[in-house]
C-alpha cells in the first residue's frame, strides 16, 4: 500500500536586494542649474550690485567716485525728472491698450479661424524680428514724414485735430509728437503681444464653444464668459511683455519723438554716456526698476494670476 507524501510547499521568491542610493545621480538638478546660475550671477547679480554702490557715491570723474552712501541722490533725481517718469508710463500704457486691441483680435483669427494659413500668418507676425529694431523704427520715421499719405489720411479725417487738442500731435505734423512715439513703440512690441495671446487662446479646448452654442449662447456671450476668461493668462503675460520694456525704452522717443517726448530712457542714457554723472543715472535705473516692480505686483494681483509670478 502507497503511501500519500505531502508536496513540498512553493519556493517564495527571495526579496530583491537593496541597493545602496547613487549618490551621483542626485547632484545631477544640480550640476544642470549651475551654468544658469553662473550666468545670472555675472551678467545679472554682480552688475546690479555695482549699480546699487555706483548709485551712493559722490565725486567726479576727474577726481573719482567714492561710496559716501549719498541716498540723496535718489530723491534729487526723481524730484528732477519725474516728469519724464510719468510720460514713460504714459506712452508704454497706451502702447500696450493699442497692441493689445491690435493683438488680440489678430491671435483669435490665427488660432481658431486660420486653418490651413495659420502659419503663413505666424511667420508674418515674427517676421520683423528678423530686421534690426533701429531699422524699423527708422522706417517709421519716412512712413510718418510730413506731407506723406498718413498725415494726408490722418488730415482728411480730421484726426489730427483732435489728438492736437489732446497735445498729442503738432498741427499738421505727425513727427516729433507723442503720437509717433506711441506708434513706433506699438510697432516694435506689437508681436510680443499676439504671441501670448495665441498661445493661450490656441489651448482652449474648442468644445467648450461648442457647449455654449448648445446652451443658445450668442457669440459675444461665449467670448465674454468662455474665451476672454480663458485666456487672461496670454493676456497678462503679453501686457507685461509689452509694457515693461516699453517703459524704459528710447530708441522710439529719440528717433520718433522731440526734446518734449523725452522718456526715462533717453535720461539714463544721457546721464550715463554725455553728462557722465554716473550716480544720478544709478539711481534712476533702481527707481524705474523698483516702480515697475510695484506696478507689476498690483495688476497681477488685481487680474488674479498671481501664479504666472
Amino acid at each position: 500500500m502507497s503511501t500519500l507524501t505531502e508536496a513540498p510547499p512553493p519556493l517564495t521568491p527571495a526579496a530583491p536586494e537593496k541597493k545602496p542610493p547613487r549618490t551621483r545621480g542626485r547632484w545631477t538638478p544640480y550640476w544642470l542649474l549651475l551654468p544658469g546660475i553662473l550666468w545670472l550671477l555675472v551678467f545679472f547679480a554682480a552688475p546690479m550690485v555695482y549699480q546699487a554702490s555706483t548709485s551712493v557715491q559722490t565725486g567726479s570723474l576727474e577726481e573719482g567716485y567714492k561710496v559716501t552712501w549719498h541716498f540723496v541722490t535718489y530723491w534729487e533725481a526723481v524730484s528732477e525728472y519725474w516728469p519724464q517718469f510719468l510720460r514713460s508710463v504714459a506712452y508704454a500704457a497706451s502702447a500696450t491698450v493699442l497692441c493689445l486691441l491690435l493683438g488680440y483680435p489678430l491671435a483669435y483669427l490665427i488660432a481658431f479661424r486660420a486653418g490651413r494659413w495659420r502659419n503663413l500668418i505666424m511667420t508674418l507676425v515674427i517676421a520683423p524680428f528678423f530686421t534690426s529694431f533701429l531699422i524699423r523704427t527708422l522706417a517709421w520715421k519716412t512712413i510718418l514724414a510730413d506731407g506723406g499719405p498718413v498725415v494726408g489720411v490722418l488730415n482728411t479725417l480730421h484726426v489730427l485735430d483732435v489728438t492736437g487738442w489732446l497735445g498729442w500731435t503738432s498741427g499738421d505734423r505727425v513727427l516729433a509728437t507723442p503720437l509717433a512715439v506711441v506708434c513706433g513703440l506699438t510697432y516694435n512690441f506689437l508681436p510680443f503681444m499676439i504671441l501670448p495671446l495665441y498661445t493661450s487662446l490656441e489651448r482652449i479646448d474648442g468644445r467648450l464653444h461648442e457647449a455654449a452654442g448648445d446652451l443658445y449662447a450668442k457669440p459675444s456671450t461665449v467670448f465674454r464668459k468662455v474665451t476672454f476668461p480663458l485666456s487672461m493668462p496670454g493676456v497678462v503675460s503679453g501686457t507685461l511683455l509689452t509694457f515693461i520694456p516699453a517703459t524704459g525704452d528710447y530708441v522710439n522717443a529719440s528717433l520718433l519723438g522731440s526734446a518734449d517726448t523725452g522718456m526715462i530712457g533717453n535720461v539714463i542714457q544721457s546721464q550715463f554716456l554725455r553728462v557722465l554723472d554716473y550716480p544720478t543715472a544709478a539711481a534712476l535705473s533702481f527707481v524705474l526698476m523698483a516702480a515697475i516692480l510695484v506696478m507689476v505686483t498690483f495688476y497681477i494681483r488685481k487680474s488674479g494670476t498671481e501664479d504666472l509670478v
